[in-house]
């Protein structure tokens, strides 16, 4: 009756301060947007606002609360995607979501009742509208007595590779504002491929493990509706890890693969230590039974050569990854590697941005699936997530250019789904 449910979020209410729990139980509870389509057609801009959904059998059933919804729309047409985090130095929940160019943070003591606390956003970052599925917590930094607060934000156009991304943001929340560590203008993108959109982190992950860990929509607005694909359309990310560094006084976050996919791989080979100057096909010497690959590469730091690792299949498609040291940037390029026509704005060069540290190694850890290439580089420091819809298997690993191949391990993975499954 209020609408099409959208994106949100859930909690465990552990002390019961909403009164939802029963029996002793603490309720889950979820937040979400309700979308009223025939007040958009009509005209009025509150179609949508903010309401909650508890569950007493751990998620198995739901039940929509009666006095929804609990945040009602101020006249905003982009009013989305609440995302509830519990601050522990404020000991009290906050709510982020979206208003079209901004995000705005709410305060409650039972996670019923809800107080407007600040807006952010407005000269900061990317503004490419709309912004969307806000997140909002806090991270130690590597190596230091010290922590953050990080907000991640989702914008709709104006990535770096065009279309949608998602950039993050560094600083202090004291309750009841976000400040901004860093200069409004410069812009931090978690991802710089074209396929990692609206990713959220989890909530509650036991305090022993202590990770923060990320998900992300492996797709593109640009493109999303009309790739070429039957029976699915679009898949997530790899589960990442966050951590946070700092670099001078800037800080940085990192995105590596949780180390539960190594409990896919099947099969592993060792390279061999190899100085190149011509095409090299990492996988001739090698009998794979999987196209599922998880590839770690170490590699000397080229000084003019391009690094490039393509993809390839027989009638010469492919897709490739690599490093531009003139640049200083890593790249997907997927100009040449997939099913052409559905949108001018699939194929192409895409490229990080320029690096803000220097090593004497590039270290590529790669995970290459029917549809989709995870680039993790130098610890996760750069990442690229695209998809690509080839025409036919690509069963070759070309290495081109000149230079040193260090250590090198290539992965033969299982279908995750196979192991849900089992």
């Amino acid at each position: 009756s209020l609408g099409y449910i959208f994106s949100g979020s859930a909690v465990m209410d552990w002390t019961n301060v909403s009164g939802l729990g029963k029996d002793g139980e603490p309720p889950m509870i979820a937040f979400f947007t309700h979308h009223n389509e025939e007040l958009r057609r009509s005209g009025n801009n509150r179609f949508q606002y903010q309401s909650i959904a508890y569950s007493n059998d751990r998620g198995r059933t739901w039940t929509k609360y009666a006095d929804n919804p609990v945040i009602s729309n101020p006249g905003i047409q982009d009013f989305r995607d609440p995302k509830v985090v519990w601050s522990e130095p404020h000991q009290k929940w906050v709510m982020v979501f979206a208003a079209d160019d901004h995000i705005k943070f709410y305060g409650s003591e039972n996670l019923l009742e809800w107080t407007h606390l600040s807006d952010f956003g407005l000269g900061h970052g990317a503004q490419g509208r709309p912004w969307e599925c806000p997140d909002l917590f806090l991270l130690k930094v590597d190596g230091l007595k010290e922590e953050k607060w990080v907000m991640i934000v989702s914008i709709g156009s104006g990535g770096l590779n065009g279309g949608s991304a998602t950039q993050y943001f560094v600083g202090e929340f004291d309750g009841t504002t976000f400040t901004n560590h860093h200069d409004p203008a410069s812009i931090l993108w978690i991802d710089y491929g074209k396929d990692n959109y609206a990713g959220v982190t989890w909530s509650d992950i036991p305090q022993e493990d202590g990770r923060r860990i990320f998900l992300g929509w492996m797709s593109n607005w640009q493109y999303a509706q009309n790739v070429p694909t039957v029976v699915w359309r679009s898949a997530m990310t790899l589960p990442r890890v966050l951590n946070l560094e700092k670099r001078g006084e800037e800080y940085r976050l990192l995105s590596l693969p949780i180390k539960e996919t190594e409990a896919l791989r099947t099969k592993s080979h060792h390279l061999t230590i190899s100085n190149f100057d011509t095409s090299w096909n990492l996988l001739e010497d090698l009998s794979l039974k999987s196209a599922l690959l998880e590839i770690e590469l170490v590699f000397e730091r080229p000084i003019s050569e391009i690094l490039d690792i393509s993809f390839r299949g027989q009638s010469g498609q492919f897709i490739a990854v690599g490093f531009d040291p003139v640049q200083n940037k890593y790249y997907v390029d997927r100009t040449f590697g997939n099913v052409g026509g559905f949108s001018e704005h699939f194929a192409g060069l895409h490229m990080s941005d320029l690096l803000d540290y220097t090593d004497d190694e590039i270290r590529l850890h790669i995970f290459f699936d029917h549809s989709s290439l995870e680039l993790f580089a130098d610890g996760g420091r750069t990442v690229l997530t695209e998809v690509h819809f080839s025409k036919e298997p690509l069963e070759s690993i070309i290495v081109g250019g000149r230079g040193k191949l260090k250590t090198g391990r290539i992965h033969e993975l299982k279908s995750v789904w196979a192991s849900v499954i089992q």
